[in-house]
């Protein structure tokens, strides 16, 4: 089983545990690999979201959560690549929203399949390669 990289919508997912399919995979990988992996773009996202609504039973559990995994930042390969991601996207006439191209950028420089269940946001990133923990 290949490293991942988990975009925010099946971070989500994974943290509230409600989809028996993401939890069955979910717990296969970490069977595989020790932890989970994000880009620091999924940890902000996730995290503005729930002090907005100041959830703060989540944001226990989603601080457990961060500890336990890997958080990857962002570096200046991921940058000059989510430039490059960006440019394409412009010129391509694809999704190109900063946060999605920084997580694909992430995905790319570090080697992971991006999971996602926004498959529409990434299908065009050349060299990305995309799971989706939703289906079957």
């Amino acid at each position: 089983m290949d490293a991942t990289l988990l975009d925010t919508d099946t971070l989500n997912e994974v943290l509230k545990q409600r989809n028996p399919l993401v939890v069955d995979r979910s717990a296969a990988y970490l069977q595989h690999h020790s932890q989970f992996a994000i880009s620091a773009i999924t940890r902000y996202e996730l995290l503005r979201g729930l002090k907005e609504k100041q959830a703060a039973r989540q944001l226990v559990q989603f601080d457990t959560f961060c500890r336990e995994s890997l958080i990857i930042p962002i570096t200046e390969a991921i940058l000059n690549r989510t430039a490059d991601l960006w440019t394409e996207a412009r010129r391509g006439g694809f999704p190109g929203k900063d946060a999605d191209l920084l997580i694909a950028a992430t995905a790319l420089e570090t080697q992971r399949v991006l999971v996602t269940g926004n498959t529409p946001h990434f299908y065009w990133v050349p060299g990305l390669r995309l799971a989706n923990w939703r289906t079957p």
